[in-house]
């Protein structure tokens, strides 16, 4: 049986790849603690398509 708890899988995904025009889409999963972390995640990940670090929001 699967564990219940509070910590959710999420999509990060790069929002400076989408204004640049380059094909493709830096995306990455983690996973975050629901009852401490309510709003949206917001991390500075590397993009391998802009060869340098972005800032990466949760989709889902």
């Amino acid at each position: 049986m699967a564990k219940k708890g509070n910590r959710i899988q999420v999509i990060l995904e790069c929002t400076e790849q989408k204004t640049s025009g380059v094909p493709g889409m830096s995306r990455y999963i983690t996973t975050k603690n629901r009852k401490n972390t309510t709003a949206r995640l917001e991390l500075k990940k590397y993009n391998p398509y802009l060869k340098r670090q972005t800032t990466h929001k949760e989709i889902k």
